[in-house]
């Protein structure tokens, strides 16, 4: 599409978002020179105030999208005192945008068991080293529990820290924007209804 108009086939006729999700991601993943899974995360902390940063989609399905986190960092006890969130995906190279947003909920143990073992070995001691979003005195600090850890469990697997999951967030609205020649872009918004179905509805620009 990159930058061309859209046809009401394209978006609004469609009833699954995340269907027409799973194809833009397709075609970012073959377009972008890097993390076509990288998303801004918002979150709220407790004193109301709006905090974003760039996360990776580990997962999605219909039931919602999925990324892997400390608990005690920043944006997972802002998650867990207050359990929603939004994302928005922009992909540069193809001039699109998906912006979701809903309530969120963790992962059950089984899942977040299964993608940590999937993760580098220092990917996975670095889940246990790093005190994430917390004062670090020096780097030295960090290096030095890094390889205590290594050598802790240099013949044995690496076990899932408690304080390490995975969240979803559950979107009961997903929005599309596709660019468009003069800022006559295409944006078209499905939100979910009582019966778990979606709605599409286009935008103005």
């Amino acid at each position: 599409m990159n930058g061309s108009p859209s046809t009401d086939d394209d978006f609004t006729l469609r009833r699954d978002p995340f269907a027409l999700f799973a194809q833009w991601l397709a075609d970012a993943t073959s377009a972008e020179i890097n993390d076509p899974n990288g998303v801004a995360l918002a979150t709220v902390d407790t004193a109301g105030l709006p905090d974003v940063r760039m996360v990776l989609l580990k997962d999605f399905d219909d039931r919602g999208f999925v990324f892997f986190t400390n608990f005690e960092s920043a944006k997972g006890s802002q998650i867990l005192a207050n359990r929603k969130a939004a994302m928005c995906f922009h992909w540069k190279s193809l001039r699109r945008q998906v912006r979701l947003r809903g309530p969120v909920e963790v992962v059950d143990a089984a899942e977040a068991d299964a993608y940590y073992a999937t993760r580098p070995r220092g990917s996975r001691i670095g889940a246990w080293a790093s005190a994430q979003s917390r004062p670090l005195e020096n780097r030295a600090v960090l290096e030095t529990a890094v390889a205590d850890l290594s050598a802790r469990y240099e013949q044995d697997d690496i076990p899932r820290p408690a304080h390490w999951s995975g969240f979803r967030i559950v979107p009961m609205q997903i929005e599309f924007w596709q660019d468009g020649a003069f800022r006559l872009h295409d944006r078209v918004r499905f939100e979910r209804q009582g019966g778990g179905e979606w709605e599409s509805t286009r935008l103005y620009p």
